[in-house]
């Protein structure tokens, strides 16, 4: 599975509202729910916030990348969440966070979520893509540029 097939246009935010780490994963955690990618959003937060206490998922250059493996789950998919102002994350650089890539897969897709990541991850690394992404003016320039 390829990262274009986890990520859909109805689960991309371009200006998120949140202004701290529970209300932008609150507002990530909604967008999938609303898509019925999610059936439980109490259980899939819970699981998202048992894996931020492992490690904070704010990795630096204004990025962050929760991610959970939850019964809650219905499909696999990535959320993808745009601040352009900033959030506080707690993330190890200390510096806001201005995307979030939110990582949704059920517990039978054993290590798709460790692929996705890291093919994630790999792209994150240029700067010239997260500049592409965080200036992006659609969801589907986003789709194009990933």
């Amino acid at each position: 599975m390829e990262l274009k097939d986890l990520i859909k246009e109805s689960t991309i935010k371009l200006e998120l509202d949140a202004i701290d780490k529970n209300s932008v994963l609150d507002e990530m955690i909604n967008l999938l729910v609303d898509d019925k990618v999610v059936t439980n959003k109490n259980k899939f937060k819970k699981d998202i916030l048992k894996r931020e206490e492992l490690s904070n998922t704010g990795i630096g250059f204004e990025i962050a990348i929760p991610h959970a493996k939850s019964k809650a789950v219905k499909e696999p998919r990535i959320a993808i969440g745009i601040a352009r102002k900033g959030i506080d994350y707690g993330s190890i650089d200390g510096q806001a966070i201005k995307m979030i890539f939110m990582i949704a897969v059920n517990d039978e897709q054993n290590d798709l979520h460790l692929r996705a990541l890291a093919n994630l991850s790999r792209k994150l690394m240029h700067e010239e893509f997260r500049e592409k992404i965080l200036n992006a003016k659609s969801k589907a320039e986003i789709m194009e540029i990933l």
